[in-house]
């Protein structure tokens, strides 16, 4: 058992490293000289180039005849292309929610669009014990919906809409089911639609709200997360 969960735990450093100039390319979005390749991956323009000429080698990347710019080349342009058609939302962000009920304590839910609004389609409970005192049992199963809320005024709605799209965050305190709060984070795929929505679930009086709150930041790290393996755009570092 030992060499096995070792086996699984050994890698090749020298594509971890060689790994961190793909990740620069990725980063900045757009062709890139050697001396600024290497200062983002974080190693010097000698210690890149060998990494640079197997890369080219494999279609991984090309290099610009006229400026000497590196870009992504065929092979990660297949890969991606690959990627996105195997890419399941669902699929991909299951572990990632179970993870996410786990850490929080509260009610984990995955919801899709479909032709009458939003529609749960996967529900995670934490399950540290056999009945969590957080874990909300509303009349809400998996594929099932909520009952609708009071629809706002047009003008309470760009209130609300505004808010969201700056805290990348909506929330909900008691206006769907009294006593249960809760709070959502979009994920985005590829093209930068939103694909699923993850919810989390729990009694008002457990429930933080607050938008810079630690239930806040672990919802947007955990659909960044999934949005990123979708293929969704990603920050540029500083």
């Amino acid at each position: 058992m030992a060499i096995g969960t070792e086996r699984v735990q050994r890698g090749i450093q020298s594509i971890e490293v060689g790994g961190q100039v793909l990740l620069a390319l990725v980063h900045r979005g757009g062709p890139m000289a050697l001396k600024d390749l290497a200062r983002e991956a974080g190693m010097a323009p000698a210690k890149a180039h060998p990494y640079l000429v197997s890369f080219a080698r494999i279609g991984l990347i090309e290099q610009d005849r006229v400026t000497g710019f590196y870009f992504l080349g065929p092979l990660a342009l297949q890969l991606g292309l690959i990627s996105l058609q195997q890419a399941n939302p669902v699929q991909v962000a299951t572990p990632l929610i179970a993870e996410l009920a786990q850490a929080t304590g509260h009610t984990i839910a995955l919801a899709v669009w479909g032709t009458r609004g939003a529609t749960i389609v996967r529900l995670e409970e934490e399950r540290a014990h056999e009945k969590s005192s957080r874990a909300v049992r509303g009349p809400a199963p998996s594929g099932g919906m909520p009952p609708p809320a009071a629809v706002p005024s047009w003008a309470a709605f760009e209130r609300q809409l505004a808010e969201v799209r700056a805290q990348g965050l909506s929330r909900s305190v008691g206006e769907v089911l009294p006593g249960v709060n809760a709070m959502a984070a979009p994920v985005f795929d590829h093209s930068g639609a939103i694909v699923l929505g993850i919810t989390a679930i729990g009694p008002a009086a457990l429930f933080e709200t607050r938008w810079d709150g630690a239930l806040a930041n672990a919802l947007r790290g955990c659909a960044q997360q999934v949005s990123q393996r979708l293929g969704a755009s990603m920050p540029r570092r500083a």
